[in-house]
């Protein structure tokens, strides 16, 4: 008999599949806090932010405010200035009227015979160039104050609003931030709860088809023991040789081979039970989920035939969630095969099946996105790689 694996290696097979689960979800978790940091970074610089930006929008009220001052002390000062110009303009037409000028002016002076109105005069004169004097240097004065005013005021609002546009821009951007990284930690959080899903419904899968195949194997035993109990036994009769049992559950070979072979003997020489690409390999994990492949997953066309691999019996032919049609042969010595995804099957329990009879044709039934034929084997109710017993063509 083939050696299948032993109890202490399923265990250490589970065991290596329980850490390759934990380490994909601590893995994911992990890349979930990191996606929950960045974005209270990003809420922070955010925050940081808008606080700034409601201090500019403080400063630039404040400079709006100044602004309106420094525009009333501008139109002050242009009253000023027009009052000035007035003024002056009417101390120039004075002058003109006086004498048109210094020389006129002196040459009139000179011409008065009387001293108190030629002190008169000369008080009239230093009055007028006092005044012209004042009236110009004032007007100079509030000219430049004016430009001053004016230059200040624009560089004043100019600066603010340069920082207030790139304080805005950066807060765009770092709204962007925050939005991917509140997107990137949804997906995350989307991936391992799918994650979680998917596993736990393989696991579910996985335990209805081992409790049937336990189920099936105990029924099993126990019919090969009652009828081992049924048979009757006459004095002096030897038993039949093995290789003349007609019983397709006699004791010691639950179903006949050709020339008395046992399942066990025909290891390395069955056929594939259907023609397709091999999609994956005995105990690798399966890439929707933290489980390991328990069997074999064919891709075939929709339709094609699915053949037994050896004679046997049917057990089993009905819909198994997870495994869509399935059909589960027993070829006796506790060696079962299944054949899942079927799109039709067409034996019922009970019938015996021949090597390379047509018990199925393929399909998609479990609802995996690929057409094709699942394919296990089991002894004592536990899978082994069907490689090293089928010739996958």
């Amino acid at each position: 008999m083939a050696a299948e694996p032993s109890d202490s290696e399923e265990l250490k097979q589970l065991r290596n599949k329980i850490e390759t689960l934990e380490k994909e979800l601590t893995d994911t978790e992990g890349y979930r806090s990191e996606a929950a940091g960045a974005l209270r970074e990003s809420e922070k610089a955010i925050d940081a932010a808008n606080r700034r930006l409601a201090e500019l929008a403080k400063q630039r009220r404040a400079a709006n405010s100044k602004l309106g001052q420094l525009k009333a002390q501008s139109a002050q000062i242009k009253k000023e200035i027009a009052a000035q110009q007035l003024q002056l303009r009417n101390l120039l037409y004075g002058l003109y009227i006086a004498g048109g000028g210094r020389k006129e002016y002196l040459s009139l002076l000179l011409s008065q015979r009387n001293p108190n109105e030629i002190a008169r005069n000369l008080h009239y004169y230093e009055y007028f160039s006092r005044a012209r004097k004042e009236g110009i240097d004032g007007l100079r004065a509030n000219l430049e104050k004016l430009n001053t005013l004016s230059l200040a005021s624009r560089e004043k609002s100019a600066e603010i609003s340069g920082v207030h546009a790139r304080h805005a821009e950066q807060k765009v951007q770092l709204e962007q931030q925050k939005d991917g990284h509140a997107k990137l930690l949804a997906e995350i959080s989307l991936q391992a709860e799918e994650q979680r899903r998917e596993i736990n419904r393989l696991r579910r899968n996985e335990d209805r088809l081992t409790r049937l195949v336990e189920k099936l194997t105990r029924m099993l035993a126990k019919k090969k023991k009652f009828e081992a109990s049924e048979k009757p036994s006459e004095p002096g009769v030897p038993p039949a040789p093995a290789s003349n049992s007609s019983s397709p559950d006699s004791s010691e070979n639950a179903m006949p081979f050709a020339n008395g072979t046992s399942f066990s003997s025909l290891r390395g020489r069955l056929n594939s039970p259907v023609r397709g690409e091999l999609a994956n390999r005995f105990g690798s994990p399966r890439a929707d989920g933290g489980v390991t492949w328990k069997g074999l997953f064919i891709r075939a066309a929709g339709g094609e035939s699915v053949k037994a691999i050896a004679n046997g019996r049917v057990v089993f032919a009905d819909w198994l969630r997870g495994f869509g049609n399935l059909m589960i042969l027993d070829h006796g010595d506790s060696y079962m095969s299944l054949y899942g995804n079927n799109e039709a099957v067409h034996k019922r329990v009970g019938d015996v099946i021949n090597a390379g009879e047509t018990i199925a044709t393929v399909g998609n039934s479990s609802g995996n996105s690929d057409t094709g034929l699942y394919f296990e084997l089991r002894h004592q109710g536990k899978p082994f790689d069907p490689l090293n017993w089928v010739r996958i063509k």
